[in-house]
Order: structure tokens, then C-alpha cells, then sequence
């Protein structure tokens, strides 16, 4: 039985991609893929998601490490604000940025009286992509660390390591395998992301708001091009991960 009901989950999420890729005979992927807004489309998200991944991964390695290794008060409040944005709707999260970083908010109206628009720019998209898509690093990263056993730093800081210096050449080592992984899902996290990065910059298109432009005037045809490049990347992803190595769990402190 229980073999059963796995099975017909199994059948259930290969179905729709055998009939999405079944649909490919029907459209002119390499067409296109060539045409300029599709080239666009894809140039937009490989350099906002490249940039998210990096600001994510600067920022929450750091934060992993000090969830991983220290106990302070309101710890558990700062984990739980950290996962938030992997359970909260996209199209919230997008409304949440805007309620802070729009253009008549103080941030936002700030930001534009010096010429920097914060929404309906390449930055909106980062921001977007960076709040949904950092959880990823910070969780993996900080189960990593978890798991590295503490006499090892205390080795290396009884070397006259600093703390620096035992975080640089024993942590991040050690722990690389799900810091790589966790950059990894980032990056396809951003560059999969729709419905906050739609709430704050519909425009310049990336790949996913390309695929529901064309859905919208074309029908589901029209998508199969950018769909399956985005599912190139996706299964590139799957690769990677598989390559570094089984994450680890997340060990509580």
C-alpha cells in the first residue's frame, strides 16, 4: 500500500512534464528562442539572479554561521523571520517590498530624488528574487555548519586562529558542500520567480513574466520555448546539487 500511494505521486508530478515537453513537437523552440524578446528575457534573469545570488550568499553565509553557533534571545523569532519568505505567497512578498521600498515610501522616495528607482527597475527584480530566494542559502549553509564538529574550531582557534580566520580556513571548507548547494537553489529560486518580482518590476522582463506575456497573447504554445529553457536550467540545477554532495540536515542548537 504504501508503495502504491508513492507511486501515484510519482505519476502524478512526471505527468506534466512528459505532457510539456510533448508539446515541444508543436512549437518552434530555436525561433523562437532567438527573437529579441526572448533573448532579453533570458539575459535579464541570468544577471538578476546572478546578482541576488551573490547578495544573498555575501549576506547569509555570514548569518548562517551565527545562527549555527550562537544562542542569543530571539533566536528562534530570527530563524522563523528567515523562513518566512519560503511559506509566504509570492505575490505577498511583492506587496510587502512595495509597502517598504515603493516609490512613496521614505526609502523609495529617497532613493528616487538621487536617481535610483528601487521599483519597475533591474533593482526591483533583484530585490524581489533576493527576498524569496536567500532562505535557501541561510538554511542550507547554516545546516552545514551545524554539522561540522565545534572541536575542530576550538583546535583551530588554541592554533591562535582568530575567529575570522577559523570561520575562513575550517568553517567555510568544511561546510562547502551545502553552502554550494544552498547557492545553487538560490540561484534557480531567483531565476524561477514570478509573482513578487511581477508586484514590483513587471518590466524589464525576465524569463517567468516573459512566459506569462506570452501565455497571455498566445496561448500555452507560446511558453514552451522560454518554459524549457528555464527547465534546462532547472535540471542544470538538479546536476549541481547531486554533484556536491547530499545536503545536510538542519542540527538544533
Amino acid at each position: 500500500m504504501p508503495a502504491l500511494l508513492g507511486g501515484l505521486l510519482l505519476v502524478y508530478v512526471a505527468v506534466p512534464f512528459v505532457a510539456f515537453l510533448a508539446r515541444t513537437g508543436t512549437a518552434d523552440v530555436l525561433a523562437r528562442l532567438a527573437e529579441p524578446q526572448a533573448q532579453v528575457a533570458v539575459r535579464n534573469s541570468l544577471l538578476t539572479a546572478t546578482t541576488s545570488t551573490i547578495v544573498a550568499t555575501v549576506l547569509g553565509v555570514p548569518l548562517a554561521y551565527v545562527l549555527a553557533r550562537r544562542s542569543f534571545p530571539g533566536k528562534r523569532l530570527l530563524e522563523g523571520l528567515i523562513i518566512l519568505p519560503l511559506v509566504l505567497p509570492p505575490v505577498v512578498a511583492g506587496a510587502m517590498i512595495l509597502t517598504a521600498f515603493g516609490r512613496f515610501t521614505p526609502i523609495g522616495a529617497t532613493a528616487y530624488a538621487v536617481g535610483i528607482e528601487l521599483t519597475g527597475s533591474f533593482i526591483g527584480i533583484v530585490l524581489a528574487q533576493t527576498f524569496v530566494a536567500a532562505p535557501f542559502v541561510v538554511v542550507t549553509a547554516r545546516a552545514g555548519f551545524g554539522a561540522i564538529d565545534e572541536r575542530l574550531e576550538r583546535a583551530s582557534r588554541s592554533l591562535g586562529y582568530t575567529a575570522l580566520g577559523t570561520f575562513r580556513h575550517v568553517a567555510l571548507p568544511l561546510a562547502r558542500g551545502a553552502i554550494l548547494a544552498g547557492i545553487t537553489l538560490t540561484f534557480a529560486r531567483a531565476m524561477g520567480e514570478f509573482g513578487a518580482t511581477y508586484m514590483v518590476a513587471s518590466n524589464p522582463r525576465t524569463m517567468p513574466t516573459r512566459i506569462w506575456v506570452d501565455f497571455i497573447n498566445g496561448g500555452i504554445d507560446a511558453v514552451v520555448p522560454v518554459g524549457l529553457a528555464l527547465l534546462a536550467v532547472t535540471l542544470a540545477v538538479l546536476a549541481v546539487v547531486q554533484r556536491v554532495g547530499r545536503v545536510p540536515t538542519v542540527i538544533d542548537r
